[in-house]
């Protein structure tokens, strides 16, 4: 099928067709699928992150169920390391959302890293910008959780939710590795757990977020995560918008300049005293960066 075929039967409601457009948008046929798709409008993205185990894929698969019944079409990216065999995804299609997996009107779908520096993957804006042509409602993006690249997420989604556990040192983790920095919202899953008071205290005193308290497997405290969402989403602006894009530019912007054909080249002139950085600086963007 042709990629203008590919988009009107992705149109139609066909997931299998959605599911080639995704893999064409993260090689290097990326460009014709975004010339083909037209004026598109911004869409919602909601960004979930945190450290490994805290329960971001069962808050993530509760937070679907819950847009589901508001009758919104709801797409799941979640961003895992590249395979060092195939260069595919490693966690594949997150079991713990298989609630879903016959659901016509949910989309999900994991994307390598694919080397791109943080968590995100390079090709996530343009799958954003895919999904919504194809009338998804919402995007969740859910990231890797580890170390400060995470924060690369703000960059994309609005809100950033950041869940952290009760008790071992998460809070204070989670202040070092940056990740409260960019956080909109903070949940703190398995608040059934002892040790959740004190964390939500903790974390009073790491961040000005609105902090909640979240039993995901058991759905608890989901209505009230998303009445939160809502507001934020509510007081975006503009400018907020602005930064976010000014953002994405950049991290593309610096992704395809550590894979500049010349920078291995002018490293070492600088190495061995023929040149200087600032020097070597101004001939990498001098010289056209290759795809």
């Amino acid at each position: 099928m042709t990629i203008d075929e590919l988009i009107k039967a992705a149109r139609s409601g066909s997931t299998r067709a959605a599911g080639r457009l995704l893999t064409l948008v993260e090689g290097p046929r990326r460009g014709e699928v975004l010339d083909s798709l037209g004026t598109v409008s911004t869409p919602r993205v909601v960004g979930v992150t945190g450290p490994p185990g805290a329960g971001k894929s069962t808050t993530v698969g509760a937070l679907v169920t819950a847009y589901r019944e508001r009758a919104m079409r709801v797409a799941v990216l979640a961003v895992d390391p590249s395979s060092p065999y195939s260069g595919g995804a490693l966690l594949g299609d997150r079991i713990r959302m298989a609630a879903h997996i016959n659901d016509s009107d949910v989309l999900i779908r994991s994307v390598a890293t694919r080397g791109h520096l943080g968590g995100l993957a390079a090709a996530v804006p343009a799958a954003i910008r895919l999904l919504a042509a194809l009338s998804y409602d919402l995007v969740v993006l859910e990231t890797v959780g580890v170390g400060q690249s995470e924060i690369e997420i703000a960059a994309i989604a609005d809100p950033t939710i950041v869940i952290l556990n009760p008790g071992a040192g998460d809070a204070v983790q989670a202040a070092k590795a940056g990740l409260l920095e960019v956080a909109d919202i903070v949940v703190v899953n398995k608040a059934d757990r002892e040790g959740a008071d004190q964390t939500v205290r903790d974390l009073k005193a790491e961040t000005k977020a609105p902090i909640l308290k979240l039993v995901a497997a058991e759905g608890q405290g989901i209505p009230e995560l998303v009445e939160v969402i809502e507001v934020h989403h509510r007081t975006d602006s503009p400018q907020r918008r602005m930064a976010r894009a000014r953002a994405q530019i950049l991290s593309l912007a610096q992704t395809r300049l550590r894979s500049h054909p010349d920078l291995d080249r002018l490293a070492e002139q600088v190495a061995e005293g023929g040149s200087d950085p600032y020097a070597a600086t101004e001939q990498l963007f001098v010289v056209p960066v290759e795809s």
